[in-house]
């Protein structure tokens, strides 16, 4: 297909207002929405990985109306009356076919490349971390929105009815929303006892991905050849339905889509933790000294380093042999619902901890301490943390004074914390000096092993 033709099919079809449904469906999605992907070290313009998924994500939406946009660009010939009349030109079929789908294929990924160029514009200025990791993620994204516009420029050729595009779309739509929702769930029950569910491989048919809870995962490379097959099979079953004259033919012409799916699921991992996988690469340790972070975050190391070191002194001094020697960031990536695994000899901590998040200055250093006093046992994935009181007196108890942790400063939560912990660390501060590591021993071992009450070690139930 040539410029010309390219420039002629622009002004004939839907395909430019594709890609710009597409375009300004997502821009409005991202930035007039105030959603998870602004917030925190996963917002979708902190990390290329976090980008890449946000943006596969909203697909959603985008691809039932890429299915439905192409159904209509599939009606063209039947609304202009032109199918018998294209038919006795000597032009091969598929040479029509290729400038119809061609078009709105480029459309569509130039919308999508636009999509993600703005997010690397904002990336680029936001972290030191560079890596290609991103980009698979971001082709195949391209790849479904090509698909599922060729597929439903077939079916709108073989079903030529006004009903077409609106019932494509909302099937399209439906199924996303079942692969999310049910098919493609699987009920498991967590160490604790709580159902929960987990992807499993037919979700991966799926466009969209699942919501973005960690900036170390990303989607393995079996996911992206397998649902590269199952996307290739859905485009050549798009084009063959545009070339195909008979309804012999159209019935063959959905082979392809069907082997590509059965290939697909053989080569798709069945196991979720397959299926979303540690980026290693972002996860290997950067250090200074003692102090070390995700290579992801390395540009936070320089305002880390400080407090970390400080707050190991601190703890030393406090607890002796028994404080923890380094800080480091957790770059466990462990299946919602599970247990955080802490380290007695490590503080491990995220920056989308609150009071991590929270901290500033001196902060940080009180936020560490707290952290490596009582790093909290709230199960992954689930917000909210009970270990406020807690973390408040451990942390006072190694810096001699009581002290609002960040996170906490709002005035009403404030004087919620304060008039819990104020009395227990008051209490625990009269004992003779054996006595309170004795107690605050027990605490550690309590909190660190997210087994007993801390709560109960603090006030002696569990000291002796």
């Amino acid at each position: 297909m040539n410029i010309r033709v390219l420039r002629i099919e622009l002004r004939r079809s839907v395909a430019p207002w594709a890609g710009a449904v597409v375009l300004t469906t997502a821009l409005a999605f991202l930035y007039l929405v105030d959603a998870a992907w602004w917030r925190g070290t996963t917002a979708w313009t902190a990390q290329w990985t976090s980008m890449a998924m946000w943006t596969r994500g909203l697909l959603f939406y985008l691809w039932p109306a890429a299915v439905g946009l192409g159904a209509l660009q599939g009606l063209r010939d039947h609304r202009s009356r032109m199918s018998e009349l294209l038919t006795s030109t000597p032009r091969p079929a598929w040479h029509r076919a290729a400038a119809l789908a061609g078009t709105t294929a480029i459309t569509l990924a130039s919308a999508f490349a636009l999509l993600v160029l703005v997010g690397a514009v904002q990336v680029l200025g936001n972290t030191e971390y560079t890596h290609l990791g991103w980009l698979p993620i971001s082709l195949v994204g391209a790849l479904f929105l090509v698909a599922g516009a060729v597929l439903g420029m077939g079916a709108g050729r073989a079903l030529p009815s006004a009903l077409t595009p609106p019932a494509l779309a909302m099937c399209a739509f439906v199924f996303t929303a079942l692969m999310h929702m049910s098919l493609g769930r699987t009920e498991t029950t967590t160490a604790m006892g709580i159902p929960s569910t987990e992807p499993n491989r037919i979700s991966l048919l799926s466009p969209a991905v699942e919501e973005v809870r960690d900036v170390l995962v990303t989607l393995s490379a079996r996911v992206h050849v397998g649902q590269t097959i199952w996307l290739l099979g859905m485009a050549a079953t798009g084009f063959a339905l545009l070339v195909a004259a008979t309804p012999r033919a159209r019935l063959t012409a959905l082979t392809p889509v069907l082997a590509g799916a059965v290939i697909a699921l053989l080569v798709l991992p069945s196991d979720p933790r397959r299926m979303y996988v540690l980026d290693k690469t972002a996860a290997e340790l950067v250090c200074e000294g003692p102090v070390c972070v995700a290579r992801t975050h390395q540009s936070r190391l320089a305002d880390l380093a400080g407090p970390g070191q400080e707050a190991l002194r601190l703890l030393h001094g406090a607890l002796g042999g028994q404080a923890p020697v380094s800080v480091r960031e957790n770059t466990a990536v462990l299946p919602d619902g599970a247990m955080p695994r802490w380290s007695r000899t490590t503080v491990l901590f995220d920056f989308d901890d609150d009071i991590i998040a929270a901290a500033k200055g001196r902060e940080l250093t009180w936020a560490l301490i707290a952290k490596g006093m009582v790093p909290g046992c709230t199960p992954v994935g689930w917000s909210g943390s009970g270990d406020g009181v807690a973390q408040t007196v451990a942390a006072g108890w190694v810096l001699g004074d009581l002290k609002s942790l960040p996170g906490t400063q709002s005035a009403s939560l404030f004087r919620e914390v304060d008039a819990e912990a104020r009395p227990i660390w008051a209490k625990l501060r009269t004992l003779p000096r054996a006595e309170q590591l004795s107690r605050i021993n027990a605490m550690r071992a309590a909190a660190l092993s997210c087994e007993g009450d801390v709560y109960d070690a603090l006030k002696g139930g569990a000291s002796r």
